[in-house]
């Protein structure tokens, strides 16, 4: 099974730098991505990944579920620069009598459901101001850091994207407040936290609504984001956002690149169209962070 995963890997990886679409092993995913940057006049000039298997399943009817790891690098030239964007996948094979017969990426989006939120409309303006400047590159060198691990010193969720934003955020200079109340302000501590701190859709409402602490101004489109900005994502177009990442860098014409949870993901291009989430009806908030001095 091994063999025949590490066979599929590196036609996966061969893919990324082939102009061939013939292939049955063609992978949809890479060529959402190929097209993408083509139609950014970008392409993958060179591409490693390396595996990791996590689960064996028993056996069943001959069946086999086999679940794995894959973090790929790939190097991208767009109009002349050089990037390397990262993500890990998680994937599910399925084996039948020893033989690979399915091959998908798990969608971590489509059978969770996240914790029901709740924001409290309290009367913000009557707390005490929390001045703060944000500090946008240690926001940044600290989403650089923990992209694909985890700080040991907050909790870790099931979907962790939003929570890993907002330790960004609070490295960065931004201010808790609202402990203990969990629709109130933006805070964690210990096994307790805020809606707005972990759950996505609290956090698209929380960030410019906020009139204290932590707060941001919601702009009309993504190249007028700052590096540690935020974007947040509705994949069903429902009114209802379920991610969150942030901004870690700029392509060559001033695109945001963004590292996120969840789909663990470095210097990934903002829109999400190669992820096996994003839908035709897809939805984003763009948020620059402001300071309170």
């Amino acid at each position: 099974m091994r063999d025949q995963l590490q066979e599929l890997l590196i036609k996966r990886v061969q893919q990324c730098v082939s102009h061939s679409r013939n292939s049955i092993h063609t992978c949809p995913k890479i060529e959402k991505k190929k097209e993408s940057l083509s139609s950014r006049s970008g392409e993958i000039v060179k591409a490693q990944a390396t595996g990791k298997v996590t689960r064996v399943g028993a056996e069943k009817d001959d069946v086999k579920q086999v679940e794995y790891n894959v973090h790929i690098k790939y190097l991208i030239k767009h109009k002349g620069m050089l990037y390397m964007e990262e993500e890990v996948e998680e994937r599910i094979a399925e084996f039948y009598k020893g033989v690979l017969v399915e091959d998908q990426e798990k969608n971590p989006y489509k059978d969770i459901r996240v914790e029901q939120d709740q924001l409290t409309r309290d009367n913000e303006g009557e707390e005490e101001r929390l001045e703060y400047k944000y500090d946008r590159m240690k926001a940044v060198q600290y989403a650089e850091k923990w992209w694909n691990s985890y700080n040991p010193a907050y909790k870790k969720f099931e979907v962790d994207c939003t929570n890993y934003i907002s330790q960004c955020l609070h490295v960065g200079g931004g201010p808790m407040r609202g402990y203990p109340n969990r629709g109130k302000g933006w805070w964690m501590r210990s096994e307790n936290w805020s809606f707005s701190w972990s759950v996505a859709n609290s956090m698209r409402l929380y960030l410019p609504g906020s009139s204290a602490g932590l707060r941001a101004k919601e702009v009309s489109s993504p190249d007028q984001l700052l590096l540690g900005d935020v974007i947040c994502y509705d994949f069903q177009g429902d009114g209802r956002f379920d991610h969150t990442t942030i901004v870690t860098g700029k392509d060559a014409v001033g695109m945001p690149l963004v590292n996120a949870h969840t789909y663990n993901s470095r210097m990934r291009y903002w829109a999400y169209e190669d992820s096996t989430a994003y839908t035709p009806n897809i939805k984003y908030k763009f948020f620059t962070i402001t300071d309170d001095r």
